[in-house]
């Protein structure tokens, strides 16, 4: 019995992770926006351009004034848009392997591991009677190690996702996850394939507690207005939705610097761009302002919610056809 919840939410990760990985790249691409790729990408941008006899010289300001005309920065229709024309309909699935293998390892142990726990500390058996504050203890714990589990899996989405938006000298050019958790392995360490853990478990609490939580919490309020009868597709997807909102609010903050955390480059005998994710967080602010840290976020609205409700609603499909098992 104890099995049958990891397999029910496996199968229900799986599906809604490609179903919404486009998204889900679009967001990292965005999460990234406003990140230095490289001491030698900023270099050559040039402020001043005289033309000569011998062509166009560009000569690079000494002290430039980014205030004076910020950059307009792409939203999420643009940046598709521009994946699509740079890499083609095959770059809104750049990654997808690694996000197969994270939803395995990650989201199968959490939604086991939160149906477990549900289960024991209920008084009865379908876990119906369990208080908020304990199904949020249960998100917490489940989440937890989950994302201990998933992180190189994790690790190796994050870099294949973000490859396509630097230049063509500096990309890595993953041929898999597995060949990007080998390569990771090999070249930065094993314990590289944790870089950023503290983050992705900080994360992946906030979002199993938020999710499930609210999901179980929406849905009994829902059938106890309407009725047991109410039990159906619409109660699903309204209870998915809220889920998906709670969480894209909660997760945010931390998401966008997990993303650039996992993604920088650490170069031999220099030191890394960020120290861990505190002066992660506080470069971001200092640079970019606060609101950076809800970069991305109609796009994680725009995953978190269908990725949810797919989720949710297959989650539920699925324990129909195996509640005989």
């Amino acid at each position: 019995m104890g099995a049958k919840g990891f397999v029910e939410g496996g199968i229900a990760s799986i599906v809604a992770g490609c179903s919404t990985h486009p998204l889900d790249l679009v967001k990292v691409r965005l999460q990234l926006q406003g990140e230095t790729l490289s001491p030698a990408v900023s270099a050559i941008r040039p402020a001043v351009a005289f033309h000569g006899t011998s062509g166009v010289t560009a000569v690079a300001h000494p002290h430039p004034h980014p205030a004076l005309h910020p950059p307009r920065r792409p939203g999420l229709i643009a940046v598709g848009s521009q994946i699509l024309r740079a890499e083609g309909p095959s770059g809104l699935f750049s990654g997808v392997s690694a996000t197969v293998l994270r939803q395995t390892l990650y989201s199968t142990t959490r939604m086991g591991l939160y149906d477990l726990l549900k289960k024991r500390w209920s008084a009865t058996a379908d876990g119906g009677s369990l208080p908020l504050r304990s199904k949020i203890a249960a998100g917490l714990i489940a989440g937890g190690i989950g994302a201990a589990v998933g992180n190189p899996a994790d690790l190796a989405m994050v870099r294949m996702q973000a490859d396509g938006r630097l230049p063509l000298a500096e990309r890595r050019n993953y041929r898999s996850v597995l060949d990007a958790i080998g390569r990771m392995a090999r070249q930065e360490g094993v314990a590289s394939l944790w870089r950023g853990s503290s983050l992705t478990v900080n994360r992946a609490m906030i979002v199993t507690a938020s999710q499930l939580a609210t999901y179980d919490q929406a849905k009994e309020w829902i059938l106890r207005r309407r009725g047991a009868g109410a039990d159906g597709l619409v109660t699903h997807v309204a209870a998915s939705f809220a889920a998906g909102m709670v969480a894209s609010v909660a997760s945010n903050p931390v998401d966008v610097v997990k993303t650039r955390v996992m993604n920088m480059k650490v170069e031999k005998g220099a030191p890394p761009p960020y120290a861990g994710a505190m002066d992660c967080a506080l470069k971001t602010v200092k640079a970019e302002g606060p609101m950076a840290l809800y970069k991305g976020f109609i796009p994680t609205v725009s995953r978190q919610g269908p990725f949810t409700v797919v989720l949710f609603v297959t989650l539920e499909q699925v324990r129909k056809l195996l509640k005989d098992f």
